[in-house]
């Protein structure tokens, strides 16, 4: 395995200004298993009630995901409700109900603990240390967070920062979590604490990369007409560990490629409900993509 996912499973309904879908795919761990999996063999952790449908199980197994980590638990799978506002960026929360995944107990199979990369999703910092308990000598940790675990549990996510390679959060939770205002001033303390690289994601506008070598811009590919940006955060952050792990050396230049593959399938990610877009990509659409982002971007 060359790269392990662990984060929630969900059924999701979600409405936009263009249509409303009932219980469809989500969850951080499907969106980053499924970009992950272009690029690496990926594996996923994470629990589902009874409920959860037999055609997801076979997408996952379409996209060449391992599914070996994935528990099915008596009950129900966890739901998500929410709506977009006009602009496709504000949203709100109309429920959530955790179901079998408050008693979500990450366990790594056998095969997973010697995975060489790692991506901890948004779950609690308490559940990503007992994951990385058993993990065995990984050569690259990714953790995303959110603004709940810096109110409720600070000082367990403090040690989880001091121990994986890069850490994401948006810009809000950035200066949350250092009570600093600027970007880069919040970046340079997250580096004080532990890790190597801090990504601080701005959505459609792309995202930072801060390292102890640089800053680094990395854009978003303008898509013309966005769907539904649910897990797109989650698919960037999938695409880019996936490409990272077939890199012969990590190093920002590496880490900047990586990041570059990881928003551009992102980009796709958007373009429809759920995992709709990302189940009929085709790696040789990522790779034209991928051309036409560094073109806008070569200035000189």
């Amino acid at each position: 395995m060359d790269v392990v996912v662990v984060g929630s499973l969900g059924l999701d309904t979600i409405e936009t200004k263009f249509d409303r879908k009932e219980d469809i795919l989500g969850g951080s761990v499907s969106y980053a298993c499924a970009a992950s999996a272009f690029f690496a063999r990926t594996g996923m952790v994470g629990v589902a009630g009874t409920d959860f449908p037999k055609a997801h199980l076979d997408l996952f197994k379409r996209l060449g995901i391992d599914t070996e980590g994935l528990t099915i638990q008596q009950g129900q799978t966890f739901r998500w409700s929410g709506v977009y506002e006009d602009d496709m960026i504000n949203r709100r929360t109309l429920s959530t109900c955790l179901n079998v995944f408050a008693d979500f107990m990450p366990e790594l199979p056998a095969a997973y603990r010697t995975a060489p990369y790692l991506l901890l999703g948004n779950i609690s910092p308490e559940l990503q240390l007992h994951v990385l308990d058993q993990i065995q000598s990984p050569r690259f940790v990714i953790a995303d967070t959110m603004d709940l675990w810096i109110n409720i549990a600070k000082e367990p996510l403090l040690k989880v920062i001091r121990r994986v390679d890069m850490l994401t959060l948006n810009d809000g939770e950035a200066r949350l979590l250092t009570n600093e205002h600027n970007l880069t001033a919040c970046a340079r303390k997250i580096l004080s604490m532990g890790p190597s690289y801090v990504v601080i994601k701005k959505g459609e506008h792309g995202a930072m990369l801060v390292t102890r070598q640089g800053m680094y811009l990395i854009p978003a590919f303008p898509v013309d007409n966005v769907v539904d940006p649910t897990g797109a955060g989650d698919t960037f952050a999938g695409g880019f560990l996936g490409c990272l792990s077939q890199q012969p050396v990590i190093d920002d230049k590496s880490v900047c490629k990586a990041l570059l593959h990881g928003s551009v399938v992102a980009s796709f990610g958007v373009e429809a409900f759920s995992l709709g877009r990302l189940e009929t990509l085709r790696k040789d659409e990522i790779q034209a993509r991928l051309q036409a982002l560094k073109a806008m971007i070569a200035i000189a």
